[in-house]
């Protein structure tokens, strides 16, 4: 089946003005960003994100700045904000990002009833999915988008981040997404050891079985990386491995059209699609906010259903 889109532009898009230094506390600074956000055609939508300093930064040097904004003092607030969660253990994708012992594709194609890449290829449907929630700071913008476009996805939640911004993890479940394992603390999972390895699993379903009333049946492994061995306890455990085939690379702090454009100029039938929702101190999801209304709205022009994981393979929650 050949692809199904190629991106347009000119869909409506969600614009995100310039962040103000609205006041010390956290919520004051959502709703403001909130506010923000939803002022849709207001002012041209900016080719980098709100965090960004004047300097640009390591991600962003490589992207063009032509239309560069200053972040002012909203940005030193955005960050405290974002210091109230935890880190990742082992960095930002762009530091860990590496080739397996053995491929992915490999391992995917050896156990494909335990180790998923994408849906079934005769079904128009897709799933969205973020990682890395729930933060202070953007996990409740995705939520805001999610909502407004009418969306049900799949968010990947780490342990101790639940446990940090619990008010945010009770929307996710509130408002229908569906939520997978994406370990404790975030760590890079073939560097551990087998007991460490499980401990990250099993803390991390207690603590979304608090929420969800069950452990989930699906788990992410951090920046997609599992082993042989990791893979085959997980089979034991009547467990499902879900990474992607279409990713966006908002990890790199991209803007709006580049999201989109790594989105739909992927998409296919089954596509499952890996954006992020919680960002560490100073990364900036900015352009995965403004892209969700035009990948959803493309998407549905073509006829395309949007599923939860677990709609998509059919297994339970």
């Amino acid at each position: 089946m050949k692809k199904m889109m190629t991106f347009i532009s000119g869909v409506s898009l969600l614009v995100l003005a310039a962040c103000t230094n609205t006041g010390p506390t956290g919520t004051e600074l959502r709703q403001q960003m909130r506010k923000e956000i939803r002022q849709e055609h207001s002012a041209p939508v900016p080719e980098q994100g709100m965090l960004q300093d004047n300097a640009g930064n390591e991600a962003g040097t490589n992207m063009n700045q032509t239309n560069q904004q200053p972040a002012g003092d909203g940005s030193s607030s955005l960050m405290r904000l974002q210091a109230s969660t935890p880190e990742l253990e082992d960095g930002h994708e762009e530091q860990v990002r590496e080739p397996a012992p053995m491929s992915l594709a490999d391992l995917s194609r050896k156990y494909p009833s335990t180790f998923v890449l994408s849906g079934s290829k005769g079904q128009r449907e897709v799933a969205m999915t973020f990682d890395d929630a729930p933060d202070a700071v953007f996990t409740p913008l995705v939520l805001d988008a999610l909502k407004k476009a009418g969306v049900k996805a799949t968010f990947f939640c780490v342990g101790n981040r639940i446990e940090a911004h619990p008010d945010v993890m009770r929307r996710i479940v509130a408002e229908g997404h569906v939520v997978g394992n994406h370990s404790y603390s975030h760590p890079n999972l073939p560097k551990l050891s087998d007991a460490r390895f499980r401990e990250e699993i099993q803390k991390t379903d207690k603590l979304i079985k608090a929420y969800t009333g069950y452990a989930p049946s699906f788990i992410r492994p951090p920046y997609g990386n599992i082993t042989e061995e990791q893979i085959k306890w997980l089979a034991s455990q009547h467990r499902r491995v879900v990474n992607w085939n279409v990713d966006s690379l908002d990890w790199k702090n991209l803007n709006r059209e580049q999201v989109a454009v790594n989105v739909l100029a992927h998409i296919g039938p089954g596509a499952i699609i890996l954006q992020h929702s919680g960002g560490g101190v100073g990364q900036d999801l900015t352009g995965t906010v403004q892209a969700v209304p035009e990948i959803v709205a493309k998407l549905r022009q073509d006829g395309v259903r949007f599923v939860t994981i677990p709609g998509m393979l059919g297994i339970p929650q």
